[in-house]
C-alpha cells in the first residue's frame, strides 16, 4: 500500500499471507501495513494453483475482486471504516445468491442462471469488508454432503485429493482448508457447514436458526455461517453476518454481542454431556479414539466435568429426509426433474419422486418433537454437548458414503448422524478439529449448545482451541503451495 511500511516476511510473499488469519490480515490492511491489493493477489495466485487439483470453486470472480481490493484500498487510505472484514478474501456457497452472478446450485440447468441481489448473509459479507474470491462448489440443490455434482468437477480434499472433502460446502471447506481463501461462507441443512469442517480439518459453526439470515427461500432447517481455520476469524465473520433481517421469516432481533469478546472467558465448572454414537449410531474406531481423546481435555485442561449420555430418540433420518422434501416446492422441482432429470443426480431424483403421503409428514413432524424435547432435556442436564461430528474419515470421491462402518453394513448416509438432530431443533454447533488418524486425515468434534447460546458454544470452541492449537497444521496441498 501506498506510503506504509512492510512487515517483516510478509509483504510481497504470497505464501506467508496466505498463511495468515482473517483477523491478522484485517489488522495489517486497517493499520496501511498491507495492501488489500497485494493480499486479493495473493490469494488469487494461489487459487489458480491450486483450483487444478482441489476445483473448490464453481466460478472464479477474480476481475470483481480486484475492483473491490482497489475501491478498499482507496477508502482505507482516505479513513473510512469499511467493517469487520476489510480486505479479507471469502469464498461464497453457490447455493447463495451473489448479485450479478449465476447461483448454480451444482445443477446443470442453473449453470448460467445470473441473479438479481445478494442473499442477506452474502450483502452482509460484502457489506463488512470483505473480497469475494469466487462462488465454491456444492453438490447439487445441497442434497448431498460430499463434494460432486453433475455441472462442474468433482471438489477434493486437500489432505489427500482422491478423497472427498465433505459437503454440502464442500467447496468453502477444501478452500479454507487449502488456504485459497482465509474464510468462506457455508450453508447447514444436515450438518453442511460441520461436515466438511471435520473433513478438512478447520472450524466450521452453524449458528442457531435465525441469528445469521437468510433468504426466504431456505427452509426452516436451514442455516448460514462461517468456516474458518480459526475460532476468532468465526467470531470476526459473525460480527458482521449476526444481524437481523426481515427476509428471513426466523430472524432474530440483534442481540448486540460482540462476538470477538464473547469467545473470550473460560469453562470452569461447566458440565459437559458426551456421546460417542448417541447410542445408536455405527462409528469408526478411529474416529472414536480421536474424540474420546480429545474429549478428556474439557476436564484435565478446562475445569469442565465431563459425563456420558445417550440420545433419548431413536435414529430420525427417515424422518429427517421427509421434512427436507417437505422443505421444497416439490411440483417445481417434480417439474425440473421431468425436463433435466437425465442430467441431474440420480439419488436426488430418487427423492424428488419418491411418493409420500399426508401421514408421512406429521409422522415426520411427530419424531421431531421427540427429538426437540430429547434435546432440551439433554441441554438443561448439560452446559454443552459434544459428539463425534461424523462417524467415519474421509473417503473416496464419488461415493455418497462408506457400505459398512465399524464391520456393519449401512445406508449411504449413515456416516452423519451426529449433525442433522441439531438441525431439526435449530440449536447452535459447531465442528473443531479433534485430531488426525495414523494416515494423516483429519477428525472432527462436534460442540452443541442450548438454544440462543450461539456465545458458549463459541467460546468453549475457542477454548479448546488454546488447549488443543490446530491451525498450524496445513495439508500436502496447501504445504506443496506455500512457496
Amino acid at each position: 500500500m501506498s506510503n506504509t511500511k512492510a512487515l517483516p516476511g510478509q509483504h510481497g510473499h504470497a505464501g506467508e499471507i496466505c498463511r495468515s488469519t482473517a483477523i491478522d490480515l484485517a489488522a495489517r490492511m486497517k493499520a496501511r501495513e498491507l495492501s488489500p491489493v497485494e493480499v486479493t493477489e495473493a490469494f488469487i495466485h494461489r487459487t489458480e494453483a491450486l483450483e487444478p487439483q482441489l476445483h473448490s470453486f464453481s466460478l472464479l470472480t477474480f476481475e470483481t475482486a480486484r475492483q473491490r481490493a482497489r475501491e478498499a484500498e482507496r477508502r482505507i487510505l482516505a479513513g473510512d471504516d469499511l467493517g469487520p472484514l476489510a480486505g479479507v478474501p471469502v469464498g461464497v456457497k453457490d447455493l447463495l445468491h451473489m448479485k450479478g452472478f449465476p447461483t448454480s446450485f451444482g445443477s446443470v440447468p442453473f449453470r448460467d442462471r445470473v441473479v438479481a441481489v445478494d442473499d442477506p448473509v452474502v450483502e452482509l459479507t460484502l457489506a463488512g469488508g470483505a473480497i469475494p474470491i469466487g462462488k465454491t462448489n456444492s453438490p447439487e440443490f445441497g442434497f448431498s454432503s460430499v463434494g460432486h455434482n453433475p455441472a462442474f468437477p468433482t471438489t477434493t480434499n486437500p489432505w489427500d485429493t482422491s478423497l472427498t472433502p465433505g459437503g454440502s460446502s464442500s467447496g468453502s471447506g477444501s478452500a479454507v482448508a487449502s488456504g485459497q481463501v482465509p474464510i468462506a461462507l457455508g450453508t447447514d441443512r444436515a450438518g453442511s457447514i460441520r461436515i466438511p469442517s471435520a473433513h478438512c480439518g478447520i472450524f466450521g459453526f452453524k449458528p442457531s436458526a435465525g441469528r445469521v439470515p437468510v433468504d426466504a427461500r431456505a427452509d426452516a432447517m436451514s442455516q448460514a455461517g462461517p468456516m474458518t481455520r480459526t475460532v476468532a476469524d468465526a467470531a470476526l465473520m459473525m460480527n458482521a453476518i449476526a444481524r437481523y433481517d426481515p427476509r428471513d421469516r426466523q430472524s432474530l432481533p440483534d442481540a448486540g454481542i460482540d462476538w470477538l469478546a464473547a469467545i473470550e472467558g473460560d469453562l470452569e465448572g461447566l458440565v459437559v454431556g458426551y456421546s460417542s454414537d448417541f447410542g445408536y449410531a455405527p462409528v469408526d474406531p478411529a474416529v472414536t479414539r480421536i474424540v474420546d481423546r480429545s474429549v478428556t481435555v474439557f476436564e484435565r485442561d478446562l475445569g469442565c466435568t465431563v459425563e456420558t449420555f445417550e440420545a433419548p430418540w431413536p435414529d430420525p433420518w427417515d424422518a429427517f429426509l421427509t421434512l427436507c422434501a417437505f422443505g421444497l416446492d416439490l411440483r417445481q422441482v417434480r417439474e425440473l426433474v421431468e425436463e433435466h432429470g437425465h442430467e441431474m443426480s440420480p439419488h436426488l431424483v430418487d427423492v424428488v419422486r419418491r411418493r409420500m403421503v399426508d401421514e408421512d409428514f406429521t409422522n415426520a413432524e411427530m419424531i421431531r418433537r421427540k427429538v426437540w424435547a430429547g434435546m432440551v432435556d439433554l441441554t438443561q442436564k448439560f452446559d454443552l454437548l459434544v459428539t463425534p461430528t461424523v462417524a467415519v474419515p474421509p473417503f473416496p470421491v464419488h461415493y455418497q458414503g462408506p457400505e459398512r462402518i465399524n464391520g456393519r453394513i449401512v445406508r449411504p448416509m449413515e456416516w452423519i448422524p451426529f449433525t442433522f438432530p441439531v438441525n431439526m431443533c435449530g440449536m447452535p454447533a459447531a465442528s473443531v478439529p479433534a485430531g488426525w488418524t495414523d494416515n494423516g486425515l483429519p477428525v472432527g468434534m462436534q460442540i452443541i449448545g442450548r438454544r440462543l447460546d450461539d456465545a458458549r458454544v463459541l467460546r468453549a470452541c475457542a477454548t479448546f482451541e488454546s488447549a488443543a492449537p490446530w491451525h498450524h497444521r496445513w495439508p500436502p496441498v496447501g504445504v506443496a503451495a506455500q512457496a
